[in-house]
């Protein structure tokens, strides 16, 4: 297969091992900030998914949470596949810190009482959220947690 322009395109998806957090590239920016993209791997690709209301408060929690942990989380939003995020972190080539981050963040998941801008006028699909399911994707990848660097099978 030819080179493509995205990565994860080139990505051989029968290879990889679900859960995993693995650095998809750095984007330098003319005065020299560089931008780190993390592929948050929670479900096998091909094989399983997340449901778009677990993944949509799952999106919700992590977006708001994370930036309690780092100042220069750039964004982090789900994979049109269903099977994880992208997190992009200003400045910070630390790979053992966006782990920390990740999981501190899904620890607050957990411990969630409401889906942070669950309503019309914050979120364009209010209707679609489950805070169970987003708690249960998190139970899940944190009891894995010392699998996110086994990338491969």
């Amino acid at each position: 297969m030819p080179k493509m322009n995205v990565e994860s395109f080139n990505l051989d998806h029968t290879k990889v091992s679900a859960p995993y957090v693995r650095l998809v590239g750095v984007t330098e920016g003319e005065k020299g900030d560089k931008i780190y993209k993390y592929d948050l791997r929670i479900k096998q690709p091909n094989q399983e998914h997340m449901e778009m209301p677990a993944l949509h408060s799952l999106e919700h929690l992590m977006a708001e949470n994370s930036r309690n942990h780092h100042d220069r989380i750039v964004d982090i939003g789900p994979m049109g596949c269903q099977t994880g995020f992208y997190i992009a972190i200003l400045n910070d080539d630390s790979y053992d810190n966006v782990l920390n981050v990740i999981e501190r963040t899904l620890q607050d998941v957990l411990e969630a009482d409401e889906v942070p801008a669950c309503n019309e006028v914050q979120c364009g699909f209010a209707a679609s959220h489950s805070l169970e399911g987003a708690q249960k994707l998190a139970k899940e990848l944190l009891e894995k947690r010392d699998e996110w660097t086994e990338i491969f099978q």
